[in-house]
């Protein structure tokens, strides 16, 4: 009886696809701003939302927030992400990041802060603190996927402080071009798979060129099971 750990579609968009892209500066950045809501799904049932959303804050400083909240029998999970970054000559510099976990199980909060003093550091406040070697946050990853998958790469590498603070590294592969059907309606999207060094875990992602690549549906295995799957409900342009 599937009764335990429900809540992995909750973490999907803060865990997932937690990566950041070693800037290619050749393209320019979609950054029009918009705001994506999913339908957040565990077992083929519908357990709540998720969404996220661009904001220009002015002077080439923007913001990028994603929230969900999910519940399934007496289980529930909220979170929160939050993003502030600039874009210097074409390349996203992150600035702050913050997390907020509540809901079963324990609460979790965190901020990383970049800096560009010196040679750069990364400051954790649960006191780690990192050289920053161009890694990015948790989320901002998107920006220059975006960029990527339009330019037509096929398989990236990316460097970021997770959100529990902790650096890593992961790769994406495309691997399909695709119509899905989703609640937002049908729409053609490209296939990516996340690659890292676990294979308990699978990650599957779909962009979708006709609205700037952005992320539009994002499924995740454990061992064979689905975790959870998020798939577009609506989209606006800022």
């Amino acid at each position: 009886m599937q009764t335990t750990k429900p809540f992995a579609v909750g973490a999907l968009l803060a865990i997932s696809l937690s990566c950041e892209a070693q800037a290619d500066t050749s393209a320019q950045l979609p950054l029009q701003p918009y705001k994506a809501t999913y339908t957040a799904y565990k077992w083929g049932d519908d357990v709540g939302e998720a969404n996220i959303e661009l904001t220009e804050l002015g002077n080439q400083q923007y913001s990028m927030i994603y929230t969900s909240k999910v519940s399934k029998f007496f289980l529930s999970d909220e979170r929160s992400e939050h993003s502030i970054f600039f874009v210097d000559d074409n390349t996203v510099v992150p600035s702050e990041y913050y997390y907020n976990r509540s809901g079963t199980g324990p609460d979790k909060e965190l901020k990383v802060t970049f800096s560009q003093q010196g040679e750069g550091k990364i400051s954790v406040d649960n006191g780690d603190t990192f050289k920053w070697n161009g890694e990015f946050d948790n989320q901002i990853y998107r920006i220059d996927l975006a960029k990527q998958l339009a330019k037509g790469e096929t398989s990236l590498d990316y460097d970021f402080v997770n959100y529990r603070g902790q650096l890593r590294h992961y790769g994406v592969q495309v691997i399909d071009e695709e119509v899905l059907s989703l609640p937002y309606g049908k729409i053609e999207a490209v296939k990516v798979k996340l690659i890292r060094d676990s294979k308990k875990r699978e990650t599957f992602a779909w962009f979708a060129p006709s609205l700037n690549y952005t992320l539009v549906r994002l499924q995740q295995f454990k061992e064979g099971d689905e975790q959870g799957d998020i798939k577009l409900k609506s989209f606006q342009m800022q």
